[in-house]
């Protein structure tokens, strides 16, 4: 059969003129073409991961050695600092900057609860509901209900335990002190990761930060990646 009849095969074309192993044959070409096609795409993929991963894992390193760099160059001058200074901070972070740059160094914390921390609410909220709500009660409750309330997540805000230590000595009332204590000691804070951010200064203050995460380093100039706007565009014309 002429080749010609697999690329003819059209809702238009008069398909009686040819016989039933002629079509089935331009129907298995057709199918052998789009097999090979999809075969080409999926080697495609498997030899451009490898490529792209090596770049990636090149970048990780180069980033991994300047964190580290970066935190040995600060630990000498914050012992410097100490001696300097006399005192030993406990701060999280520690910002250093010149005229022209900014640099913070530091850790970041997800806070995090024991099961006791239900026991100590309870407490407080048992002590809060049994006030009457006079005037002079009514703000200090209002206070006390907001600074329970849970983020999304379900967790206390663990900033907030310390406004809530400050208010034992306003009701000065043994339940809601014994239900705050609960509610500190069962706050069990945990170190997730050290940062680095950077920033430069022009000559008006403004800040411009170095972007030191791939989800905030922009393309090279004059590269932009837009197969997503082109499906969005294709889906909105469907």
């Amino acid at each position: 059969m002429n080749a010609a009849l697999t690329n003819s095969i059209k809702p238009s074309l008069d398909l009686s003129q040819f016989s039933a192993q002629e079509l089935k044959e331009a129907l298995n070409r057709i199918e052998n073409k789009k097999n090979e096609e999809r075969d080409a795409y999926k080697k495609l993929v498997a030899e451009t991961i490898p490529k792209a991963l090596s770049r990636l894992h090149e970048t990780s390193e180069m980033m991994r050695n300047a964190k580290t760099e970066t935190f040995q160059l600060f630990e000498t001058i914050l012992d410097l600092k100490n001696q300097v200074y006399g005192f030993k901070e406990k701060q999280m972070s520690h910002t250093f900057s010149n005229d022209k740059e900014e640099i913070t160094i530091g850790y970041r914390i997800n806070e995090g609860w024991d099961d006791t921390v239900t026991i100590g609410i309870e407490k407080v909220q048992n002590y809060i509901s049994s006030l009457s709500t006079s005037k002079e009660t009514a703000s200090l409750v209002k206070i006390v209900f907001n600074l329970l309330k849970k983020d999304a997540k379900g967790n206390l805000k663990g900033s907030r335990v310390l406004e809530l230590q400050k208010l034992t000595k306003e009701f000065n009332n043994e339940e809601f002190t014994d239900g705050v204590e609960i509610i500190a000691s069962s706050f069990k804070p945990i170190r997730s990761s050290w940062f680095i951010e950077a920033s430069r200064i022009d000559e008006n203050g403004v800040r411009t930060n170095i972007p030191l995460s791939m989800s905030s380093v922009d393309f090279l100039q004059g590269y932009a990646f837009n197969f997503f706007n082109q499906q969005n565009e294709q889906n909105h014309a469907a």
